[in-house]
């Protein structure tokens, strides 16, 4: 029979496997705490994990279409260097906030299952993602791709947060815990986009 203490010791290497395929987990920010794994659900471990759409792996979950709603998006100049990004203070950078969400049959409001925050490359952006993002109608993941690109993702950091400032229309989610995570997409050896994912706890 598994004592106490082989089940302690296994959560421990699962734990430490998770976070070691996050690059900068060192460098997260402050507002995050640690994660431990073993006390999430196996949804919100494959939620943090997984380096394909998470579109479509909420989806496959709950066996329902996800809408993706764009809440803002904008281009802007850097005031400071983006390390993550390899871009220089004064590039400029589309910023955009989106929710994945579902709607009950009721009229309760929809379901949010991810707020994701990213800031995007505009000079190393192909002329069909920017096209895309213009007209509002995918998500980032199907936009990629639809153009074909060849990208990869490079995991930086997770953990557990409060959330603060939201966008006007999830207002009503501030001050709620949230699973967090943060990634890099890269195309051409570049990073083309960063992007903090938030899964409600």
């Amino acid at each position: 029979m598994e004592t106490d203490i082989t089940k302690k010791l296994g959560a421990f290497i699962i734990n430490t496997r998770m976070k070691s395929l996050f690059i900068a987990q060192d460098e997260k920010p402050s507002t995050l705490k640690e994660i431990n794994f073993a006390r999430l659900t196996p949804f919100q471990r494959g939620l943090i994990v997984t380096d394909g759409t998470v579109t479509r792996f909420i989806e496959a979950y709950i066996f329902a279409p996800v809408e993706v709603v764009l809440l803002q998006q904008k281009k802007q100049t850097l005031f400071t260097e983006n390390k993550w990004l390899q871009l220089s203070a004064g590039e400029e950078v589309i910023s955009r906030q989106i929710t994945l969400q579902t709607h009950q049959e009721t009229e309760s409001p929809p379901i949010i299952h991810t707020y994701a925050d990213s800031l995007i490359a505009l000079k190393r952006l192909p002329k069909s993602i920017l096209e895309g993002l213009e007209s509002n109608k995918y998500g980032l993941g199907k936009l990629l791709q639809r153009s074909g690109l060849e990208t990869r993702r490079e995991l930086l950091w997770c953990g557990i947060e409060t959330l603060k400032n939201l966008p006007l229309a999830i207002t009503h989610l501030e001050n709620q815990t949230f699973i967090s995570r943060a990634y890099l997409i890269l195309a051409n050896q570049e990073p083309l986009m960063l992007i903090n994912e938030k899964f409600p706890l």
